[in-house]
């Protein structure tokens, strides 16, 4: 089938995903982890549900919502040094585009209602200054 799923990084480090298959990781662009080589197309960074980690490496163009602390979905292969290749970086503000599981990882974390705190602040301040 070509379904992608998503994948937290807590499963990934238990085993959980499909072994030399390509496959969805998503989670958060984990603050700090982003480095760029001397060309700027390679770049690596690790995906967090704020439990675990996986450094990812991906050459090309980053999406223009792509930031640290952010939602990310990369597609790709696992290899066998641990890595994440990704083939195609997704990255939205929206947490409605979070996969369900990292949802549920950042929500047994505590990181879920810091954000959703800090969002309804943003948004009582918006509605605010629009009176």
């Amino acid at each position: 089938s070509n379904v992608m799923f998503f994948y937290s990084p807590s499963q990934v480090h238990a085993g959980e995903v499909p072994q030399g298959a390509a496959f969805r990781l998503g989670g958060l662009v984990e603050q700090g982890s982003l480095q760029r080589s001397g060309d700027g197309m390679l770049l690596r960074f690790s995906v967090t549900d704020e439990v675990r980690s996986v450094p990812v490496q991906y050459r090309g163009l980053l999406p223009d919502l792509f930031r640290e602390g952010k939602g990310v979905v990369v597609s790709g292969r696992l290899q066998p040094d641990g890595a994440f290749q990704a083939s195609e970086v997704l990255a939205k503000h929206d947490e409605n585009y979070m996969p369900p599981e990292v949802m549920q990882a950042l929500e047994k974390s505590g990181m879920m209602q810091k954000h959703n705190e800090a969002k309804a602040a943003k948004q009582g301040y918006q509605q605010e200054s629009a009176q």
